[in-house]
């Protein structure tokens, strides 16, 4: 997830501009989809991430780094839980059902990590217990307000830095 240095993930107006990545970061996520499975989305950040990845590969003028994360992208399973969408694409599935039991039958079969993506799921799977590694990073940009990188949660975590 990124976050500026004050704690945020939007800018006032809902702009996330300011966290695009450049090349050396583009490349790091791209890394980090060798190490994935599935995309575990909220909606909004889900909408965002197919409104654009599923094209990109086929824009002539992109980056070599960015055509190589839309193939992974799409390739890649997503369940996106949502209780206003009635249909996803791009190798997605909607997941209406309770969260932790969903989560924590993906938990017990074998594979890679999970990604969670979006500040409300992310938030959801704090509260009950279900993330095991945090992956933050931080941009030095100063958003002043907005949107908190998290809702605050019901219980206390005990975080070890690596």
């Amino acid at each position: 997830m990124s976050v500026s240095l004050d704690g945020f993930i939007e800018a006032t107006n809902g702009d996330l501009r300011w966290s695009f990545p450049d090349e050396e970061l583009h490349k790091h996520f791209n890394d980090r989809e060798t190490m994935i499975d599935i995309h575990l989305y909220g909606r909004r950040l889900y909408e965002n991430m197919a409104a654009y990845w599923p094209t990109a590969d086929e824009n002539p003028l992109a980056p070599k780094y960015e055509i190589g994360y839309a193939r992974l992208w799409k390739n890649k399973p997503k369940i996106v839980f949502s209780k206003i969408l009635d249909q996803v694409g791009w190798n997605s599935k909607l997941g209406r059902g309770n969260i932790a039991d969903e989560v924590n039958k993906l938990k017990e079969q074998p594979g890679k990590d999970m990604s969670v993506a979006g500040a409300e799921i992310a938030s959801t799977f704090m509260q009950v217990g279900l993330i095991d590694e945090y992956w933050l990073y931080v941009h030095p940009v100063v958003l002043g307000g907005w949107q908190a990188d998290v809702s605050p949660v019901a219980r206390q975590d005990q975080l070890t830095a690596r």
